[in-house]
């Protein structure tokens, strides 16, 4: 087939990977005029590191992984009220950090380094709009220029403008934003110290604040910064420039200790600072004809999560096994030539719904958007951070499963499929 992908993200890039290692003609198209390889840190759990390992890209991932030994929490002096080592084989579940960290240019050049063999790239442009007909779907892009495709695909992240067009300009927003959460990441050069760990450091301040700085290399540090707010000048931001993002942010968190004055004044010279509200995309359907959606575009679980990358790569996987094996040429199972036709590629759409659905319910699953969620009970006040460091504190000494109550670490009873179609060499 014909395929059209938007988005040349990890997400993009992995569908691209498996698409074209079937055989069919993928082209992606990227609005940013070349590869994005921005991006603070992320990692890979459970069934994504299965799927990165089936792609043959463990080598290439372990060449440029993060050495993250572990996430401490502090208390506004700096002390240490906690502290929870990677996780690894031999404990999957206690860690914050996972053994497979990455940066997030460096997981997207590495799928596109294989994918660009196989797969068209187009850089600079965008879908404009697109008619789907009974047998194909007529695109036009920003720059003027038009084509058509057997399938359309939107890999292009939380504000997908493929699922805005795919659901009709009536349609309700499908992002479902978390109750007033609002976070800011950016790097800073610090150069590392003698004595200095690979440590993620976590610190809670009052007011529904937050502050977590992680360390990618010897030369820079990466920073999350933001929380719970009803700032109106921060929601206006978004729509803003930069200056009045960092601007808002830095009202947010000033004065609220331990580091944040020092970290709000690396911000200021920041050149790769990006905000975001935070929040979760759900979608009744993630098809409509022979346009379809994956990774945040789809399915967003929010950063809270700790699952966004893995959610993206396994979807990916799942969607083209399931085009694998829908939509191949029935007259033999080891042709690469394939169909396509409407019966075929709509049940394709529809067993990767099947399939994957279990999977992200598990992961969306508890996460607040109203008031009343833990973050709401215990940021906003001393004490309540104080109940909470101690809390941390006791899990961490008594090896507690506590953090798996914040992200979705793993998710059970499900299986990964094994697509033989796409295994084969």
């Amino acid at each position: 087939m014909k395929i059209l992908i938007s988005g040349a993200g990890i997400t993009g890039n992995a569908l691209a990977f498996w698409l074209s290692k079937l055989g069919h003609a993928v082209t992606i198209i990227e609005r940013f005029p070349e590869l994005r390889v921005s991006g603070l840190q992320v990692d890979l759990r459970s069934h994504g590191v299965a799927v990165m390992k089936r792609m043959g890209l463990e080598e290439a991932f372990r060449a440029h992984s993060i050495p993250e030994q572990g996430m401490q929490m502090v208390d506004k002096k700096g002390r240490r009220r906690a502290y929870f080592p990677a996780s690894n084989s031999s404990n999957v579940k206690l860690g914050f950090s996972s053994d497979f960290e990455i940066m997030r240019g460096d997981l997207c050049q590495i799928i596109y380094d294989v994918a660009k063999a196989r797969a068209s790239y187009v850089f600079g442009t965008s879908i404009a709009s697109f008619e789907q007909k009974s047998d194909v779907v007529d695109v036009r892009f920003v720059d003027g220029t038009s084509n058509q495709f057997d399938l359309v695909v939107g890999a292009d992240g939380l504000g997908s403008r493929t699922r805005k067009l795919m659901l009709g300009d009536e349609a309700a927003d499908a992002f479902r934003p978390l109750n007033g959460m609002y976070v800011g990441y950016f790097t800073f050069p610090k150069p590392i110290e003698d004595d200095e760990e690979y440590v993620a450091t976590n610190y809670m301040a009052t007011g529904k604040r937050g502050i977590m700085v992680r360390r990618h290399n010897a030369r820079e540090v990466q920073a999350y910064v933001g929380g719970q707010t009803n700032s109106e000048r921060l929601k206006k931001a978004l729509a803003g420039s930069v200056t009045e993002q960092k601007g808002a942010l830095t009202e947010m968190l000033q004065g609220a200790g331990w580091k944040a004055d020092e970290i709000l004044e690396s911000l200021k010279g920041s050149d790769n600072f990006y905000c975001e509200r935070m929040g979760q995309v759900r979608l009744e359907h993630w098809s409509r004809g022979r346009v379809t959606l994956v990774g945040d575009a789809a399915y967003c679980p929010t950063a809270m999560t700790g699952m966004g990358t893995t959610s993206g790569i396994v979807g990916a996987y799942i969607l083209a096994g399931e085009i694998g094996r829908h939509c191949r040429n029935s007259s033999s199972s080891h042709s690469k030539e394939t169909q396509g036709t409407p019966d075929q590629l709509l049940g394709a759409l529809e067993a990767y719904e099947q399939k994957f659905q279990p999977f992200m319910s598990q992961v969306q699953k508890g996460v607040s958007f109203e008031n009343g969620g833990i973050w709401e009970r215990v940021s906003a006040t001393a004490f309540g951070i104080a109940v909470m460091n101690h809390l941390m504190g006791v899990a961490s000494f008594l090896r507690l499963d506590l953090l798996s109550r914040f992200q979705s670490d793993v998710v059970t009873n499900w299986e990964l499929p094994v697509y033989e179609e796409l295994l084969r060499d």
